[in-house]
């Protein structure tokens, strides 16, 4: 794993670059915004969506500050989405990478808007000319991104998870509500590469299905370090899911199964990489890691 590792904290490191170049600073009576822009995007996180821009793109040879621009504004995005996922109005939490979340550092107006700061500042990065010199290209990260992130993506996911709060979800039910919430948005990470580099259907069919097994592995994964992760590891509260009788991955399946399942999903994951080689361990490993880790 230790190239692995090498490889997720040199990704981590250009996206970290990217996004410190493109978020705003300084200002005058709008600096407060910058700045908790700034607060709940750089310095934390383990870069995972970016990390899957960044390798997909090496699959078809695309520049890496191309790659580099596509991966920090899924970053944006999921930044955006964290800070409003942490609201009261939503999951009403204070910790987040193990400080406090945005709105209890700076105030819930100034979250709110820094989140769509973030999300508008994501679609500025794309359809820039720095991002691809094809203006087509850059239409096309912008449209799947939008989807991803809107209504029938991300948003929608997070509505259904809400609802979730307030009736018993099956598992088929559970799982469509993952792969808009939290799959949506890895899926435009594993094909923002494709796009960039102008690849066929087949090889992007083949990332399409190693993120939606990648998408779900992840969500278990999640769900069990809730169940079993203590606050120190997750950099957040746990436990909130069974304290408001959710139905999740592991509440239905329980724990054993609900790993097994997750390594079921990997190994499909894994799978669907196949047409591409060696090239594609990284990808392969990732999934691996996405059940293994602790936070």
């Amino acid at each position: 794993m230790r190239a692995f590792d090498a490889a997720l904290a040199a990704s981590a490191a250009v996206v970290e670059a990217t996004l410190a170049g493109v978020l705003p600073k300084d200002g005058g009576p709008e600096a407060r915004v910058f700045a908790a822009m700034r607060y709940a995007t750089l310095g934390g996180g383990k870069r995972l969506r970016p990390f899957l821009v960044i390798q997909g793109a090496k699959l078809f040879g695309v520049p890496e500050p191309w790659a580099a621009r596509a991966a920090a504004a899924v970053e944006l995005v999921h930044c955006y989405s964290l800070v409003h996922d942490d609201l009261p109005a939503m999951d009403d939490d204070e910790l987040r990478r193990g400080r406090p979340t945005c709105h209890i550092e700076f105030d819930e107006a100034t979250a709110i808007l820094a989140g769509d700061g973030l999300l508008t500042l994501a679609f500025e990065v794309l359809a820039g000319e720095a991002t691809h010199p094809e203006a087509a290209v850059r239409v096309a990260l912008v449209a799947a991104l939008a989807k991803a992130a809107g209504a029938e993506g991300m948003v929608g996911g997070q509505m259904c998870d809400l609802e979730a709060e307030t009736r018993s979800l099956a598992l088929e039910e559970i799982k469509r509500l993952q792969r808009m919430k939290t799959g949506a948005l890895f899926a435009f990470s594993c094909e923002a590469g494709a796009i960039l580099g102008k690849a066929s259907s087949g090889p992007r069919q083949a990332l399409l299905a190693y993120a939606e097994d990648l998408g779900l592995a992840f969500q278990i994964a999640d769900d069990l370090l809730d169940a079993e992760g203590t606050e120190a590891e997750v950099g957040k509260k746990v436990g909130k899911d069974a304290a408001l009788g959710k139905a999740t991955f592991v509440s239905l399946l329980g724990i054993e199964n609900a790993r097994k399942e997750a390594q079921r999903l990997v190994h499909g994951a894994v799978s669907s990489l196949a047409i591409f080689g060696e090239k594609a361990e990284p990808l392969a490993e990732l999934a691996r890691f996405v059940i293994a880790r602790r936070a």
